[in-house]
């Protein structure tokens, strides 16, 4: 995979992703809240990636989703991550994982960061094993925080430090 910096070429990328339901639900979208991907939305998806100062599309022959680190402090060193595989066919082949070692990796050597948190719905298996994958460790659930579908649901939060990227880094 390849993150970059995204383009007005992903416009038309994000809407050939449309909104697939089960997906958006792993991010707290009820199914009454998803319609159809509309130019304007694509052109805002873009706009704001564009904007963020540590935020990627994500790219296999085409664009799959996002990642970004978010809530940078660097007085305390430490971000939270955020990551959206968009396309269906791509869940479940790893690429997910691949993004967020990158963007660790970044955090880590780059911003000279010592700490990333993830907060994740409880029922998004696939999430938190990839999280789990990458040296990640649940720290702490707030219960039902996030109402979907009229069904409360817990957030996992999640953590990983500088030192347990490095451990998780080296080969066995």
């Amino acid at each position: 995979i390849v993150l970059r910096a995204a383009d007005d070429g992903d416009i038309e990328a994000r809407l050939a992703l449309e909104n697939d339901p089960e997906i958006l639900r792993m991010f707290g979208v009820g199914g009454g809240q998803i319609g159809p991907v509309s130019r304007a939305a694509a052109e805002r998806w873009v706009k704001r990636l564009r904007e963020h100062p540590q935020a990627w599309v994500i790219v296999t022959d085409r664009v799959i989703g996002e990642i970004r680190l978010d809530k940078i402090d660097r007085a305390d060193r430490r971000a939270s991550l955020a990551i959206g595989i968009l396309d269906p066919a791509s869940l479940g082949r790893g690429f997910g994982t691949q993004a967020i070692r990158l963007v660790l990796g970044h955090a880590f050597e780059t911003l000279a960061l010592h700490r990333v948190a993830v907060r994740v719905l409880a029922y998004n298996g696939r999430a938190l094993r990839a999280y789990e994958k990458c040296g990640f460790v649940e720290e702490g659930r707030e219960r039902e925080a996030a109402l979907v579908d009229g069904v409360w649901h817990d957030d996992v939060i999640m953590g990983i430090l500088e030192a347990e990227f490095r451990r998780a880094a080296q080969p066995s």
